[in-house]
């Protein structure tokens, strides 16, 4: 089973332009700053925050129970001028977890609403025994020298962000899900899908993009661990110390 957190950011729109707009940059430090110290309160133990879309973040959030996104909840009320709320499901795949804990906040008010604060509604979560996550991390074989170092910045960004796009409907076809992490690399949460099934899915995306994809899988009961040995196999694809175009590595075992 693997657990998702939703959070999202209550009342923020309306915040943002109350009493007048406020300035863009500001708004666009709080997100980054925001997404910033979640990262590293979830990391600390064990999960991994995406940053979505900055106002809505997806955490995969394994090992973690009420008490430990309390204390997260409570933090950054104390340092930050708005709250968030949080949503948290475990399921077999990641994109039905993530479909229950969007339903626990749209069930606590809308996004807009000046009523929510800080929902925190639980539906499952994974247990000791159940507790696995498969992280993919995915990378464009030789961007810098197909694009970075021949294209303009911002048409290598539209490859980039045309193969996120197609990534993540390709995922969300299979039960998983895939965010963008900076470079050229994206990260995918992918618990049930196999190793040819994965394999495939890349080759598609290649033929539909014109890009050449490569994979490390990382299978462990924590985001953090998992995504560890994700990066562990895509540096041994990169060191050529295989042909493959993914690699999975699983240490499951032993617990």
């Amino acid at each position: 089973m693997i657990q998702v957190t939703l959070i999202q950011i209550d009342n923020y729109g309306p915040w943002t332009v109350t009493p007048g707009p406020r300035a863009e940059p500001d708004l666009q430090a709080l997100q980054s700053r925001l997404y910033g110290d979640l990262e590293r309160e979830f990391g600390a133990h064990g999960g991994i925050v995406f940053f979505n879309r900055f106002d809505n973040l997806i955490a995969i959030s394994n090992g973690m129970d009420y008490d430990d996104h309390l204390l997260i909840q409570k933090s950054i009320r104390n340092r930050y001028p708005i709250t968030i709320s949080m949503g948290v499901a475990s399921a077999s795949t990641p994109i039905e977890a993530q479909k229950i804990a969007t339903k626990l906040i749209q069930d606590g008010g809308g996004a807009q609403s000046e009523e929510r604060c800080e929902i925190l509604e639980i539906d499952s979560l994974a247990s000791e025994d159940d507790s696995q996550v498969q992280i993919a991390h995915i990378d464009i074989d030789d961007i810098t020298g197909t694009l970075t170092d021949v294209a303009s910045a911002y048409d290598t960004s539209l490859v980039v962000y045309e193969v996120l796009v197609t990534l993540m409907k390709e995922f969300e076809a299979i039960g998983g899900m895939c965010f963008f992490i900076g470079g050229d690399n994206y990260m995918a949460p992918s618990n049930g899908i196999t190793e040819d099934v994965l394999r495939d899915t890349l080759k598609s995306v290649d033929k539909k993009t014109g890009v050449t994809l490569k994979a490390g899988v990382g299978i462990s009961t924590s985001a953090g661990r998992a995504a560890d040995l994700a990066d562990i196999g895509l540096e041994d694809i990169r060191a050529k110390s295989t042909d493959d175009s993914v690699i999975f590595l699983d240490d499951t075992s032993s617990y």
